[in-house]
């Protein structure tokens, strides 16, 4: 292994450091069989808190839930879905010419051949629309992978009424023979890039190659965290490849479930920084970097709220007035999820959290929340772009473009915490879906770049309404109605004690209403955008 210039020098212990497939037999194995503490010699690699890269594929889940995904083939329409927005990266799916499929079933018995020939369905995107163009059709599978699955039923709640995917028991298949399904769908190698539509983002996760984050990870069920980082990977494996990509991630929960010894769910080089100072850790990396030639590497500063709006706040915005090429993921959650639910500066007014706990004395969070986007797009020559997980081409498009920028930039995204947020395991797509159309979590993207105008810059596309103070959808009647920030808040548990019996908001929920729109009414007037004022003719 290498460092630019100069040639690291090897020791008696580099395959212990690099090698995978060692570190499960000799590390994981010993933890596994129970007698690691005792069993285990003093290793530097132990001493250097090194966890072998991609160790968490050999992580098994399979004794957290109850019942997991079976895939209902005649269903499925090949829309990648819910391979995008899996947590664990336990479902995938893949394209396969006719001819490479039936290889595979050569040798099994016919019946055998049969049901697992009908897990290959001839879906229109891969099959029907490439005949019509006088191109090879292929057969898509999607197989779910019993060790990693959690049972959090995100996949299933993002199919929706395709109904391809249906949570069962365990017991209704086996897990042998979800074993065994799984085993027959990796034997069939990756999908061959004639079968990728390079316009189309949902198929970059068809090739192994944006398997950045491999799994693995003790990240709780349907984490929305986990879904950006398995998101953000596919778009740094697709477009730079693995040997081009590094991670400085400040602590939080994506450290903890991210290297919990002895899994590293990354394939790629990734290191903890403390808390608040993240931004600076990457500063020395990227000018290390630099000097020995890796100007074209990306590098990632990944934090959450605590290490990016508040304790590392000043570590960032020095990163930001650097210039540096260094490029930030910020999972915002709005509550210090790893330390027990505090409040932090990105919570929203009302919210239920520690430090502003809803009392007889105060009613949740009483300040308003900081805006980091807004922020960040005040600094020289910084890429801004807020998104969500809910929209997979607004959130690869701010990567790509955060990738592309010759900067520093930022993309803040919306992520569930359900136990803090107060929802269950499968809406985390639900959730971001709706803090986008009630105002919570406006979307936009600034980019510098783009004129010499600020409104120029700003691009609040992707937001429904975009004129409008709030959007409009049918209710159950048929009836448009407003939706607005008390209608995000009604669906989850940190804002329950802000509605009384009769379901009427409060006071404080209110003013958290009247927050929202107003820091929407300011994206509106920087993009440029007219709207109606009230008491103007």
């Amino acid at each position: 292994m290498t460092t630019g210039k100069r040639a690291r020098r090897k020791t008696a212990h580099d395959e212990d450091f690099f090698s995978v497939e060692d570190f499960e037999q000799r590390i994981i194995g010993a933890y596994n069989a129970g007698h690691a503490p005792s069993s285990l010699p003093a290793d530097p690699a132990h001493g250097r808190s090194i966890i072998s890269a991609g160790s968490g594929v050999y992580r098994d889940f399979s004794y957290i839930a109850d019942e997991i995904p079976e895939f209902v083939a005649e269903a499925c329409v090949g829309c990648m879905d819910c391979v995008t927005m899996c947590p664990d990266t336990a479902i995938l799916g893949k394209v396969v010419s006719e001819e490479t499929l039936q290889g595979g079933l050569d040798g099994l018995s016919e019946q055998d051949a049969g049901e697992m020939e009908g897990l290959w369905p001839r879906v229109k995107k891969y099959w029907g629309n490439r005949q019509k163009k006088d191109l090879e059709p292929g057969r898509f599978g999607i197989f779910i992978d019993p060790s990693k699955c959690k049972g959090c039923a995100e996949c299933v709640d993002v199919c929706g009424d395709k109904n391809a995917l249906a949570m069962v028991s365990k017991e209704k298949i086996g897990m042998d023979e979800h074993r065994r399904l799984w085993d027959f769908f990796q034997s069939m190698g990756d999908t061959d890039p004639k079968f990728i539509n390079e316009k189309s983002v949902m198929d970059m996760m068809l090739v192994d190659k944006s398997l950045l984050y491999v799994g693995g990870a003790g990240s709780c069920a349907g984490c929305g965290e986990a879904t950006a980082l398995r998101m953000l990977s596919a778009v740094l494996g697709y477009d730079h490849g693995a040997d081009n990509v590094g991670v400085v991630n400040s602590t939080g929960c994506s450290t903890v479930y991210g290297s919990t010894f002895p899994y590293n769910p990354w394939s790629v080089p990734w290191t903890n920084s403390l808390f608040e100072n993240g931004p600076t850790d990457a500063m020395g990396v990227r000018a290390r970097w630099d000097q020995i030639g890796w100007e074209d590497k990306r590098l990632w500063v990944i934090g959450g709220d605590g290490a990016m709006y508040d304790i590392g706040f000043g570590a960032l915005s020095r990163m930001f007035a650097s210039g540096m090429d260094i490029k930030v993921l910020v999972l915002d959650t709005q509550v210090y999820s790893n330390t027990g639910g505090q409040t932090s500066t990105a919570t929203f007014t009302g919210q239920d959290a520690k430090f502003y706990a809803h009392g007889t004395a105060i009613s949740g969070k009483q300040e308003f929340r900081k805006e980091l986007g807004a922020i960040a797009a005040m600094h020289p020559n910084v890429y801004v772009a807020q998104t969500v997980t809910s929209l997979p081409n607004h959130f690869y498009r701010a990567i790509r473009e955060a990738n592309a920028h010759p900067g520093p930039a930022v993309v803040s995204v919306y992520t569930t915490c359900q136990p803090e947020h107060g929802v269950a395991d499968h809406v985390s797509f639900k959730q971001a879906a709706l803090a986008l159309r009630t105002r919570a979590w406006p979307i936009f993207v600034y980019d510098p770049k783009k004129g010499p105008r600020f409104q120029d810059r700003w691009d609040l596309k992707g937001n429904p309404s975009p004129r409008k103070d709030w959007h409009q959808m049918k209710d159950e009647t048929g009836e448009r109605k407003e939706v607005r920030f008390r209608d995000f808040a009604r669906s989850e548990g940190r804002f329950r004690k802000q509605f009384d019996k009769d379901g009427n908001p409060s006071e404080t929920l209110l003013m958290a209403e009247e927050d929202r729109l107003g820091f929407w009414n300011r994206l509106q007037d920087m993009a440029g955008i007219e709207r109606k004022i009230a008491g103007e003719e």
